[in-house]
């Protein structure tokens, strides 16, 4: 009597559900696992109310959804319904919502119209409060035969509003849970490898390129595994204020170093500066969104986010294209690993704001994407990195050819010059006054030979090279004689920002008045400056104390400053800072020692606040 009265209350439930979805009718051959999608009503309330204020289930107002779902980004008040009329004995299944973005849900589970259970999910809360510990957000249910379920579900999200529900059996979720965290862990692997060996490269290397592709990459790792709801499993349980806003601030900061990292691989530096201008703007924007993510609403900021990648994805593309065109060999590889890319973050873009209609999951095209272009960039660095080898190894090669067709001419000359004085005794000093003449020409020659191999060919002063031998010799002296030798470390205050400004001719032309100001300045043919490197210049004074070399780097301060340097139709302001360094050496490591000690001072000088002379006086220099 009592099952018969629990069939009748069953068949009710079933004749009143046809305004929405139809109640899912649970029999042995349901199979274990059910896409529960064809069997879920909508209701969108207008404000907050309690589950008990919800319209019956045959009211027009609950809607079936879709076959795709809903998409779309953010959700309030909105309800969903699930109707479960069991005829077996199914045992244990689990309700599987997989989508570990959503901020909160409230699940109402009723059984035969009165509540069991209610539960609070979402990433608002901390990870350890779910009850099974997944990135999915996993409820348990126990069905038991000739019971009617009715699962009322409350989304409230920011963010994407898509809710995949699920129902299967506990051994089907263990097989899936696996299945998946195998991929996923599996792509977060390839990602974190390539970043941390591209950052290896780039701190054993110095490369700004890998530099930029490390961050790139590694931001990437990050924001996927944000997205995939594993950052939040292993990294911030505790913190859901964090999720909050994580995912708005990585978006934008992976932007930003794909441009600069853009900027490097298609050499816009050297080849389009109106390019390099608008990937250095578009860099600078997606840092100013990353840096306002935190203070404005999660959708306000996905949809900056996701509007601003899609426009900086075009532009790269399109400067891929054109800079492909011109014959860049990268820029080719380029195009192709980004336009999979685009395409990829195109689509999972649609899907997100609602314009495409799938069931497939929003970010399952992105992955894909993401991941198939980062292996391919590692690829097109790799080329790039070869390249660069190949041509180190074409220049050595020609100046080796270069040295042996010298030497040839050295031998030829010498080998005429026998059989000049064995051919022709006669006309000894005929051939003789000839010979001094080849030799004289021979001479010059080498003194230019050796000429270029200690000046430096853009300032035409002393090379680093020379100067290191000069310091050894000096300081010989100076340990012989027991006089004190100076050393003046000296830096061009603020040049990278002369080469931004006016480009890398106009930082040519500043380093070479830099260098003739500073042979005007030294009168002793004993004293020598020399460039040290870049926009560093060093200076060898014999025979000074540090007063004497104190006021030597005071006047050439003050000459540098007084430089008029003008450029088209700018004029350049000059300062340097100079570092000073002075003592009786006392053994061959002591000029090595004293050149660091000018350029300790040279760095204080720097930290007091440049275009000033800074002497080193046995205090630690404090660093950075």
């Amino acid at each position: 009597m009592g099952r018969l009265l629990l069939l009748l209350l069953a068949l009710g439930y079933s004749l009143l559900a046809q305004a929405g979805a139809p109640a899912l009718v649970y029999t042995q051959e349901s199979g274990d696992v059910i896409e529960l999608t064809p069997w879920v009503s909508a209701f969108q309330a207008s404000e907050l109310i309690d589950y008990r204020e919800l319209p019956p289930q045959n009211d027009p107002r609950w809607q079936q959804l879709p076959k795709q779902g809903t998409h779309g980004m953010g959700a309030q008040n909105r309800w969903l319904r699930i109707d479960i009329d069991v005829r077996t004995h199914p045992g244990s299944r689990v309700l599987s919502i997989n989508n570990p973005l959503l901020d909160n849900l409230r699940l109402y589970h009723l059984v035969n119209g009165n509540l069991m259970t209610e539960h609070h999910f979402g990433d608002s809360l901390p990870f350890d409060e779910r009850l099974l510990l997944s990135t999915q957000f996993l409820y348990p249910l126990q069905l038991r035969p000739w019971e009617h379920h009715t699962l009322l579900l409350r989304v409230d999200t920011e963010g994407s509003s898509h809710v995949p529900l699920t129902l299967m059996t506990p051994g089907h979720l263990s097989q899936m849970l696996e299945s998946r965290n195998l991929v996923q862990g599996f792509q977060l692997g390839i990602l974190a490898a390539i970043g941390l060996f591209s950052l290896f490269v780039a701190l054993a290397s110095g490369s700004f390129s890998y530099s930029y592709y490390a961050a790139y990459v590694l931001s990437m790792t990050l924001l996927v595994a944000s997205l995939q709801g594993v950052a939040f499993r292993y990294l911030w349980p505790q913190l859901p204020a964090m999720q909050a806003w994580v995912i708005p601030f990585l978006l934008p900061l992976v932007m930003c170093f794909a441009l600069m990292f853009a900027e490097k691989v298609l050499q816009l530096k050297y080849l389009n500066i109106r390019m390099l201008r608008i990937c250095r703007f578009s860099a600078t924007f997606s840092l100013f969104l990353a840096l306002l993510s935190p203070f404005i609403s999660y959708s306000l900021a996905m949809y900056c986010d996701l509007v601003a990648l899609l426009g900086i994805a075009v532009v790269l593309l399109a400067f891929a294209l054109v800079q492909a065109l011109r014959g860049q060999k990268l820029a080719r590889l380029y195009f192709v690993g980004w336009i999979v890319f685009l395409a990829s973050v195109i689509v999972t873009s649609l899907i997100y704001l609602g314009a495409i209609q799938t069931t497939m999951e929003p970010l399952s095209p992105a992955m894909a994407g993401v991941t198939f272009e980062i292996v391919f960039m590692s690829l097109v660095l790799a080329i790039r990195y070869s390249d660069e080898r190949k041509a180190k190894q074409r220049i050595q090669q020609e100046a080796l050819e270069q040295a042996k067709r010298i030497r040839e001419a050295r031998e030829e000359a010498l080998k005429v010059e026998a059989e000049s004085n064995e051919r022709l005794e006669e006309m000894v000093q005929e051939r003789t006054l000839e010979l001094e003449i080849v030799l004289r020409e021979l001479n010059e020659v080498n003194q230019k030979l050796t000429e270029q191999t200690t000046i430096d060919s853009l300032t035409g002063v002393k090379n680093r090279a020379a100067f290191n031998k000069r310091l050894q010799a000096e300081g010989r002296i100076s340990r012989r004689q027991q006089t004190p030798m100076a050393l003046l470390m000296l830096d061009i205050d603020h040049f990278k920002n002369i080469n931004d400004k006016y480009g890398h001719l106009a930082g040519d032309y500043t380093l070479k008045a830099i260098a003739d100001t500073l042979s005007a300045q030294l009168r002793r043919p004993t004293d020598l400056v020399s460039r040290f490197g870049g926009e560093e210049f060093a200076i060898i004074l014999p025979s000074t104390d540090a007063e004497g070399a104190v006021a030597v780097a005071e006047h050439i301060r003050e000459a540098v400053e007084e430089l008029t340097i003008k450029w088209e139709q700018f004029m350049i302001p000059l300062t340097v800072s100079i570092g000073v360094s002075s003592n009786i050496i006392e053994s061959d490591e002591h000029p090595l020692q004293l050149l660091e000690q000018a350029d300790k001072a040279l760095y204080q000088a720097k930290h007091d606040g440049r275009n000033r002379v800074g002497l080193f006086q046995d205090i630690p220099v404090p660093h950075p």
